[in-house]
């Protein structure tokens, strides 16, 4: 057929991505570019073309390489995805495999191809006991905003039309879209571009140390927990149609729930017939030490979320999962569900995917973090507990949370929240160890490949960080 070439071999592909497929630039040259071209996501346009972006060339395991040749150690994985490490060749791989031979088509038009068709199987198997059916997305915000549209069209199709109102928690984070920052609590979000979407409200976050950090955690768990039946009385129960929470709350500050918080919550989305959505972008794929948060709490979702460890963030791709109560009405009432993307289940997208599932099984990452560097990571951090910035250490498997607070006697938060978090991040950033902040809570999330020489290397530079912070109180322009 004329315009059509044939196809080249996986061999022809790999050798032609070469380090000559970009051009050779100095440092300089890359920070000016990125500066005149480039808008980066979260981030304070005028800080960062004053300071210039570090520019990250290359990565193997858990180690990132800028354009200077400084090894860098990556205790985020990435943005929580990178949970295989980097570097890993069977994921180049299987995207170039699949490239060869269909490198893309869509599942519109009454079509489906053997990727995505593999990984919806896969993830049914792994996903807890119901969660049966697989729509894809390309990222965490699309996979939340298709939830509030499936909610929706349900309860609209089960002839409650008025169920619309979906509560979210304080802090939470459920994504940068429209309609997904609406569904989260994050307050910053809500204050650009006008109030946020209708029918979407927040409680607080089951946040012991803040709130009630001289309280019982199993009695706070449960009261916590209650502020769910508070909202929904208020609201009214006709009103609500489901509650969204991660497992563990993380962009929020990692926020681990106390004690039959979840329990309790289960309970009161079943006496109020709401439907329950465990938001498991940053939880799942054992980043917890289970398969999925869920199964660590024991949450019985009727619609879960997943991304960023789906392809350990190789590739854009993320699935909401759907369990036999919404399917079945979304099957036998629903007529067109009128809601998609492009890319939803792109085939090379879904090989990676499969592929990483399959490497973790081999691994057996998810027992190694739950058996292993998960509770050595809390032991290597339980020894910072000591200092006199740190008012808490707090997490769950490979993922963890060091409060900073001004005075743990009269438990007296730092004023303005964030500087003294943002100071630490960058004494840690100068030391080349990536540790997260958020507010003033420190935030760790490495690989689950991370060894324990590593890890003793990230809580050893978290610790001069606290140091060098401490030093620097005065500098900051705190409140009294």
């Amino acid at each position: 057929m004329r315009g059509c070439r044939p196809v080249p071999t996986t061999a022809r592909i790999a050798a032609a991505v070469t380090a000559d497929s970009l051009p050779t630039r100095s440092t300089a040259d890359w920070r000016a570019l990125d500066a005149a071209h480039s808008l980066h996501p979260f981030t304070d346009y005028k800080a960062l073309a004053a300071e210039g972006s570090r520019i990250i060339t290359r990565a193997d395991g858990c180690s990132l390489w800028d354009s200077e040749g400084t090894e860098i150690l990556d205790g985020m994985a990435g943005l929580w995805c990178v949970n295989v490490g980097y570097g890993r060749r069977e994921l180049v791989d299987a995207a170039a495999r699949q490239m060869a031979e269909l490198p893309y088509y869509n599942l519109f038009f009454k079509t489906a191809t053997p990727p995505a068709i593999e990984l919806s199987r896969r993830l049914a198997e792994i996903t807890p006991h119901g969660l049966d059916h697989v729509f894809f997305t390309n990222s965490g915000s699309e996979a939340n905003d298709t939830v509030i549209r499936m909610v929706r069209q349900y309860w609209a199709l089960e002839g409650r039309p008025e169920r619309r109102v979906i509560i979210g928690r304080q802090n939470g984070y459920h994504g940068s879209t429209v309609a997904a920052a609406a569904m989260g609590g994050m307050s910053a979000m809500h204050k650009q571009g006008g109030p946020p979407l209708p029918d979407f409200h927040h409680i607080r976050e089951p946040h012991h140390f803040k709130y009630a950090h001289d309280q019982d955690p199993e009695v706070f768990g449960l009261e916590a927990a209650r502020w769910l039946d508070e909202a929904i009385q208020a609201i009214g129960p006709g009103r609500v149609a489901a509650f969204i929470a991660e497992p563990v709350q993380g962009a929020g500050g990692l926020i681990v729930p106390p004690p039959g918080y979840w329990a309790e919550i289960q309970r009161i989305c079943v006496h109020h017939d709401v439907l329950l959505i465990a938001d498991e972008v940053i939880c799942g794929f054992g980043r917890t030490g289970q398969w999925f948060g869920s199964q660590t709490f024991g949450i019985r979702p009727d619609i879960m979320t997943l991304a960023k460890g789906l392809s350990s963030g190789y590739l854009p791709i993320a699935a909401v999962m759907v369990g036999q109560r919404v399917a079945r009405t979304l099957f036998d009432k629903g007529g067109e569900f009128v809601h998609g993307f492009t890319y939803s289940g792109h085939p090379t997208a879904c090989a990676v995917a499969l592929e990483t599932i399959s490497i973790m099984d081999r691994e057996r990452l998810v027992e190694r973090v739950r058996e292993d560097v998960g509770p050595y990571l809390m032991e290597r951090l339980g020894t910072l507990r000591d200092h006199p910035l740190v008012g808490e250490v707090r997490g769950r498997g490979l993922m963890a949370g060091v409060e900073l607070i001004r005075d743990r006697a009269s438990h007296a938060f730092f004023s303005p929240a964030g500087k003294v978090g943002t100071r630490c991040r960058d004494h840690c950033f100068n030391a080349n160890v990536i540790i997260r902040a958020v507010a003033d809570t420190m935030i760790l999330s490495p690989p689950l490949v991370i060894s324990r020489a590593q890890i003793d290397r990230l809580v050893s530079a978290l610790a001069e960080a606290l140091d060098r912070t401490q030093r620097d109180l005065p500098d900051l322009d705190l409140a009294p």
